[in-house]
């Protein structure tokens, strides 16, 4: 049993709340019983598991953890990113997805901040059927433990691509579709079946180099004197009015 934080897989693990080692390591983090569970079932890479005795002992019925390092209590909360661990968590191998072109309709996030909307819009994203997300480096880290929390097992099923916004435009070979509030009523619009979808930064929304691009922008119409919405739930109504409007 790991009984200290001077452990070198807790150090491991400690610093893989930093984008910077996440990147040189390769690994993530995904923490608690589902999303592990959910890990395994789904044949991902594993690097480590982690996991208290009572966690073992109390979810025996649900998630075999005979493979998993037993840790002390403690040294587990001190490496948890939840308010309430479960005492389990899995150290993953990042997948290397080259830089390639979609494989269908798929979705740009231009300059997404906030992690956690950054994971529901891949859980949304995942569910409505947009396999291939491309990520720019002004975007929050969709392997970042807030967002791989709020993704909540989407980052399994999606591709990503991660890079600089010029190198990510290379490969869309679809026609741009930017959500804008100067767009026409996505409820109402006609697209093609497959395009690129755009969803741009809280506050300052999409950036001029992919509003040039577009050959088509829509909105959300909004009544009662509301200007937005979240990003999160911006993108999975979008996502949703495009998937039923091309049906």
């Amino acid at each position: 049993m790991i009984l200290s934080r001077q452990n070198q897989l807790i150090k491991l693990i400690k610093s893989l709340s930093d984008k910077k080692h996440r990147d040189a390591e390769g690994l993530y983090i995904v923490e608690g019983v589902k999303m592990v569970k959910e890990a395994l079932e789904s044949g991902l890479n594993v690097y480590r598991i982690i996991a208290t005795s009572a966690c073992v002992e109390k979810y025996k019925d649900v998630i075999d953890l005979t493979n998993a390092e037993l840790v002390e209590s403690s040294v587990f909360n001190g490496v948890s990113a939840e308010n309430t661990p479960q005492g389990v968590l899995a150290v993953l191998v990042k997948p290397n997805n080259a830089l390639s072109v979609p494989g269908g309709k798929c979705l740009f996030l231009d300059g997404v901040a906030d992690p956690a909307n950054v994971g529901a819009i891949i859980r949304t994203a995942a569910a409505s059927g947009y396999n291939d997300i491309y990520v720019s480096d002004t975007s929050a880290d969709p392997y970042s433990p807030k967002s791989v929390r709020a993704s909540m097992s989407g980052i399994f099923k999606v591709r990503t691509h991660i890079g600089k916004r010029e190198q990510l435009l290379e490969k869309i070979n679809l026609p741009v579709v930017v959500a804008d509030m100067n767009g026409e009523n996505v409820f109402k619009c006609d697209l093609p079946k497959e395009f690129c979808l755009v969803i741009g930064n809280e506050g300052k929304g999409v950036s001029s180099e992919l509003k040039s691009i577009a050959e088509y922008t829509v909105k959300i119409p909004m009544e009662n004197g509301m200007e937005s919405l979240n990003a999160g739930v911006s993108a999975g109504i979008i996502m949703y009015a495009l998937l039923k409007e091309n049906k």
